[in-house]
């Protein structure tokens, strides 16, 4: 049993807490496909933090942004100018995360923390050098663009 983060009496098992995480980052997942910052803020708390690493080699915030709206808006940008961006829910550091991926490529992995339904903070790995374990063929019908 797990104690409940919400500090409320009753306990849920392992697999209530990560079906409750997963179903949050599918909400992520197609907020972020969509495109729509409200979207996407609609599914982070109030107060979520977004903390990136482009390792230098592509762009990523210096400092932690905090804030729905802010990291809303921040993430809805990554995919702009990637046409043909899979999006797939996928095991993450041992839980459901997202990896956006382009002509099978990864171009961001993402892992995420949730307390009940709200995402409360997104990590990004964007840096080309840590997601080389990422990528896969190409879904048929897709082109491999580099």
């Amino acid at each position: 049993m797990v104690d409940r983060e919400d500090g409320g009496d009753a306990a849920e098992t392992l697999a209530e807490v990560l079906d409750r995480h997963a179903h949050a980052v599918r909400r992520f997942a197609a907020a972020w496909e969509s495109g729509d910052p409200a979207a996407l803020e609609a599914v982070l708390a109030a107060d979520a933090v977004v903390v990136s690493d482009g390792g230098g080699k592509v762009r990523a915030t210096v400092r932690p942004i905090h804030g729905a709206r802010e990291a809303a808006r921040f993430v809805a940008a990554l995919p702009v100018g990637l046409p043909g961006a899979e999006f797939a829910v996928e095991p993450v550091n041992g839980r459901a995360g997202v990896v956006l991926r382009r002509g099978g490529r990864a171009v961001a992995v993402v892992s995420l923390s949730v307390a009940e339904a709200e995402v409360t903070a997104v990590w990004i790995v964007l840096n080309p050098d840590k997601l080389r374990t990422w990528h896969r063929t190409p879904s048929p019908g897709r082109e491999n663009v580099e």
